[in-house]
């Protein structure tokens, strides 16, 4: 346990170096993050014997990549860097990897900004292949807790997104952070924002029947997972806690925000659909 508690002190968030530039282990566990996500969706597909008309799983990846990485981007700089000013003025910095000549990689990355980035892409590919939008979202809404697991361990192994301060008493599994203990909060999140959404919407799949129900789900069992862990994460320093609390994060206000509005949909949802079924 003691190393356990000082793994930070034993680990390198650089993998290894290549042509002179540092590849982060965060970096190998975003293309992790990707491929395995591909692939539950694939094996999922064809599990159920999903037809998908004209669309593919691998065009379609690449086009929600592509908004996941500008939204998440983007919706760092806006939601939450206090030099977005600096940014709208200076475009060309916001994918800029390199500071003062030393390339250090590109950090800052918005979950909700990749989150909107992910549906504007699946949003065109829909429209590009004529399959519907939600009924795409569905297909891979159950894939990418998988993927999001690998996304939380690469924060983990980049040192980033730390818990809050606790004590040996209080958690023996606490890990020193510059010389502080703090809960592996980023571990917390890659189970409660992974695996355990993909075991619910796993199992519950084959009764989630209407269009956009399993994406929905997605949408609301995240919001309230996320709400929880960051009750044992670190705010951003530069943002704090929000409205006066002593406990309430920018990520939980909007965490819960996205819970409730996906909650109200889904009820929408199997409203519309009762409606319907007394119409026939």
């Amino acid at each position: 346990m003691e190393f356990w508690n000082n793994i930070y002190a034993n680990f390198n968030p650089v993998a290894f170096s290549l042509f002179g530039l540092k590849v982060h282990w965060y970096g190998m566990m975003y293309v992790l993050a990707l491929l395995f996500a591909l692939f539950v969706a694939k094996w999922l597909v064809k599990k159920d014997n999903v037809d998908l008309g004209k669309a593919k799983l691998d065009d379609f990846f690449i086009w929600v990549e592509v908004g996941v990485i500008l939204g998440a981007r983007l919706g760092y700089i806006l939601f939450y860097d206090p030099n977005v000013w600096e940014y709208l003025t200076h475009p060309w910095q916001i994918f800029n990897p390199f500071v003062n000549g030393e390339f250090v990689g590109i950090r800052g990355m918005s979950y909700h900004g990749a989150l909107i980035g992910f549906m504007l892409g699946a949003y065109g590919y829909a429209r590009k292949t004529g399959v519907q939008f939600w009924f795409l979202m569905d297909r891979v809404g159950i894939a990418v807790p998988i993927g999001y697991f690998f996304g939380r361990i690469g924060n983990f192994l980049n040192q980033e997104l730390v818990g809050r301060e606790t004590t040996l008493a209080d958690t023996p599994w606490a890990i020193y952070v510059d010389g502080v203990l703090r809960h592996p909060s980023q571990i917390y999140e890659a189970f409660l924002e992974g695996i355990f959404i993909f075991v619910i919407l796993y199992l519950l799949r084959k009764k989630l029947t209407l269009t956009g129900s399993i994406a929905l789900g997605y949408g609301a069992l995240y919001g309230l997972g996320r709400f929880t862990a960051e009750f044992w994460r670190a705010p951003d320093a530069h943002i704090g806690y929000v409205l006066g609390t002593n406990w309430l994060t920018q990520g939980q206000l909007m965490s819960l925000g996205m819970a409730i509005m996906a909650m109200v949909w889904l009820y929408i949802l199997y409203l519309m659909d009762k409606k319907e079924q007394k119409k026939a």
